[in-house]
């Protein structure tokens, strides 16, 4: 990491925060890619409870709600995420089976077997993969299913920048074969993996920062701290168009056994 770039946990959270709750995704996805997951779960039902742990504002866990049956329930730690998803969810006339709760995702308030499914686009990371796979299963009904995008690294061997970028982002981040082993190793039967494709981090994601980046950078003129922030944020685009064929999001799918 350069030194001019901070590293992404140096900065504030509620920066973090406020600068996300500006979009309408806070990861790499689309609806057709959630649509594209929510294919291999079956035996969904309007009795199903339903989790998004780590929902953001809701983009993707409102896709979900409106393409499966059952009751969703969004888990994040930022009030101000689940302000904005509860009225998401209003505004699309879903209130009434899809809630947001302020919960921590190592401290979950449900009961044991009470999930059908239990879903996360891009947030186990702030658990770790493995470690999430493992504590989340118990929540999961037997023959339940857990859907999660996680970044992964596409070859054995990369390039020394991009490696040394995610060891200090997510030193979790780990090969496609070595993920569907972890969830194996988890407790769960491993039903389907597949790369996301670029528009999920270009068109769906890069893209739309660029309006919500001058505004962040007007409202906060003079901050060193949002300022930084930006640069890291841009930083890991340019990264990102420079490397991509090196890591990504991948969805894991497995079936509690």
């Amino acid at each position: 990491m350069s030194d001019e770039i901070k590293s992404i946990h140096e900065f504030d959270l509620n920066i973090i925060c406020e600068y996300y709750s500006g979009l309408e995704r806070q990861g790499p996805g689309s609806p057709e890619i959630t649509t594209k997951a929510l294919g291999f779960i079956d035996n969904l039902t309007e009795e199903s409870n339903i989790v998004d742990i780590g929902c953001g504002t809701g983009g993707q866990t409102m896709v979900l709600a409106q393409n499966a049956s059952g009751n969703v329930r969004g888990i994040d730690l930022f009030p101000t995420f689940i302000d904005l998803f509860n009225s998401n969810a209003s505004k699309l006339n879903l209130q009434d089976r899809v809630k947001g709760i302020v919960a921590s995702m190592d401290d979950l308030p449900f009961q044991q077997e009470e999930m059908d499914l239990i879903w996360s686009e891009g947030a186990i990371y702030n658990i770790g993969f493995e470690r999430g796979l493992r504590e989340w299963r118990k929540f999961l009904k037997k023959g339940g299913y857990v859907a999660v995008s996680e970044a992964s690294w596409f070859t054995d061997e990369r390039p020394a920048e991009i490696e040394e970028f995610w060891e200090d982002a997510y030193p979790g981040i780990d090969t496609i074969p070595n993920k569907v082993k972890q969830m194996q190793e988890a407790g769960y039967v491993p039903v389907a993996s597949f790369i996301l494709p670029d528009e999920c981090w270009i068109k769906h994601f890069y893209e739309l920062q660029d309006v919500v980046q001058e505004e962040f950078l007007k409202k906060h003129a003079g901050n060193k701290a949002a300022e930084g922030f930006i640069a890291n944020q841009r930083h890991e685009m340019q990264l990102y168009y420079k490397h991509k064929e090196f890591y990504g999001y991948v969805f894991y799918i497995g079936k509690k056994i």
